[in-house]
Order: C-alpha cells, then structure tokens, then sequence
C-alpha cells in the first residue's frame, strides 16, 4: 500500500542550485586567499618586497634657513634748499605835491576895499627876578651834658630863702620839699622841678620860688664846659614854730 502511493504520486527534487552557488562562492575565496599568501610567502622568500621598498624613494625634509633681511629704510630725503633772499620791496617814488597857487599882490588897492587900522601889540609882562631860596635853619644845638652833684659839693653865693605862706600857718601846714635844680656852668639857676611834695601846694609854690632865686659859685670840672648842666636835689623844709 505504501509502495503504491509512492509509486503513484510524483517524486519532489529538493532545490541544489542555490547551495551549490553557495559552495562555489566560498570555494572561490578560500583558494584566492591560500594564493594571496602562498604568493606573499613566496615574494618573501625571493626579496621581492625588499626590491620593492627600495624603489620608494623615502621623502627627505629639507630645512632651509630662510634668512630674513632687514626691512630697507629709505633714505631721508635732502634737506629743502634755503629760501632765496627776500627782495626789497620797490621804492614807489615820492609824488610831489601840486604847487600851490601864489597871490599876486596888486599894487593898486580896489576902490571900495575897506581899510583897517593896525592894533599895537600888548605889552610884554614883567619877568619876575629869581627868587633867593630861603637860608637853611640852623642846626639844633647839640644836647647839654648833665652833672649831678650833691649839697656837699654846693657852695652858695645867695641860698635860696623860703616864704612861709601865712595861709599855710594859720593852716597848720608843714612838710619837706625836694627841688630838682639844674644850674648852668656859672652856678645861676636854670629850671627846676618838684621831686617830692610836702603834700600842700603852698608850700611846693614856696620852695620852687626860692630855689629859683638861688646861686652857687661856678663849677670847674674837668671835661666839662658852657653846654654842662649841674642837678642838684635841694630839700626844703617847712617847720611850724
């Protein structure tokens, strides 16, 4: 039974085209790849390849030393030429002025001209005489020289002699005065001064009036002279009887 349906139905053949091309594909590459190295390894053994690097001239490097030059300066230019001399400017020659018209003078006077009458010039005033200049005053006189002296070197020729004012002793007023006293050279009072009061004007008044009316007997003293002035402090006294 089985062998009559086998027999009866068709038989299928499986498809061997595609895995034979298959096949035949890596056949063809696994023989090109022993050739590839089988030709390698004999190149090799010949010194093919040696023959073959020898041929590839190897790339030399050159180096050159590039020399750079320095930038060129241009050369100054030349100083500009002097300016030339100014030329004076031209003298315009002086126009002389026109003349200038002349009277003539007609001897005969016209008829009806009117005649005027020739004033007589003020007179000239006086010139007043130089005045003198006025004397230069005379010098100061120099300043006098002063002495003090004292009571014991005073000798009177008339001692001064005091009033008592009779207002001042029904006052009851007493006291000491000193009078500064400048005598000249020859011993006569010059001036005088109160150096202490008594504390009353009275009595003050009293002792200057006499003071003033004294006199001593002239000084001679070396280095001394008419411009000398001699103090001497003179005391008066004042005393209640």
């Amino acid at each position: 039974m089985n062998a009559s349906v086998i027999s009866g139905s068709p038989a299928l053949e499986p498809p061997t085209t595609p895995v034979r091309l298959f096949l035949n594909r890596n056949i063809v590459i696994a023989t090109s790849v022993v050739v590839v190295h089988v030709v390698v390894l004999w190149a090799l053994q010949n010194g093919l390849l040696r023959r073959a690097a020898k041929i590839v001239v190897p790339a030399e490097i050159l180096t050159r030393i590039i020399e750079i030059e320095p930038p060129k300066v241009a050369p100054a230019p030349p100083p500009p030429p002097p300016p030339p001399p100014s030329q004076p400017a031209p003298t315009r020659p002086k126009m002389q002025p026109p003349p200038m018209p002349v009277a003539i003078r007609d001897p005969m006077p016209a008829p009806n001209a009117p005649t005027g009458a020739v004033e007589p010039l003020p007179p000239a005033p006086p010139i007043a005489a130089p005045v003198a200049p006025a004397p230069a005053p005379p010098a100061p006189p120099a300043a006098p020289r002063l002495v003090e002296i004292t009571q014991g070197e005073t000798d009177y020729i008339k001692a001064p002699r005091p009033v008592y004012p009779s207002l001042s002793k029904r006052n009851g007023e007493s006291g000491v005065v000193i009078i500064a006293v400048y005598y000249n050279a020859a011993g006569r009072a010059l001036r005088a001064n109160v150096l202490k009061s008594s504390g009353f004007e009275r009595l003050d008044r009293a002792a200057y009036d006499a003071v003033m009316g004294s006199q001593v007997t002239p000084f001679r003293r070396a280095g001394t002279g008419e411009n000398t002035e001699f103090l001497l402090k003179a005391p008066i006294n004042f005393v209640l009887e």
